[in-house]
């Protein structure tokens, strides 16, 4: 049995759970020539924007560096969250005070003691949905052009 769909502004605190606490998200990414590329990647979500770190030389970086584009999934494919973002490439050297250290606490992982380059990629969520069942299509698009519309 499919459960009523739930309001706009519930969804929207879903989706900001969602990135508070989820650890890791699939980052799809396409290389300049269209070649797509699924990766999962760890995040930090500081309010605004996602960061992520891989290593500069595998394919979803370069395609991260390419484009300046990804789609990024949350949760189950039962409960998604879903968004487009723009992407800013940066070395550890260029993030703001503490955010390396705070992305390395959460992650448990930290990409500046990897024995590669790794880079960081600043997330800016252009257009984000969130949906459960079909009774949730209309209205899953919670934010556009970077604004929550809840």
């Amino acid at each position: 049995m499919t459960e009523p769909a739930r309001s706009p502004e519930v969804r929207k605190q879903h989706a900001v759970k969602r990135l508070e606490e989820d650890i890791d998200a699939w980052v799809s990414t396409s290389s300049a020539d269209g070649t797509p590329y699924l990766m999962p990647l760890s995040f930090l979500w500081d309010g605004e924007t996602l960061l992520f770190s891989t290593a500069a030389s595998n394919p979803t970086s370069l395609n991260l560096q390419a484009t300046g584009r990804a789609h990024v999934a949350l949760d189950h494919t039962r409960d998604v969250v879903i968004f487009t973002a723009t992407v800013e490439t940066l070395r550890a050297e260029e993030l703001p005070p503490g955010a390396a250290d705070a992305f390395a606490a959460k992650i448990g992982f930290d990409p500046r003691d990897a024995g590669a380059l790794y880079l960081y990629f600043r997330f800016t969520p252009e257009t984000l949905q969130s949906w459960r069942e079909a009774n949730e299509l209309t209205g899953r698009t919670l934010m556009r052009d970077g604004t929550w519309l809840v």
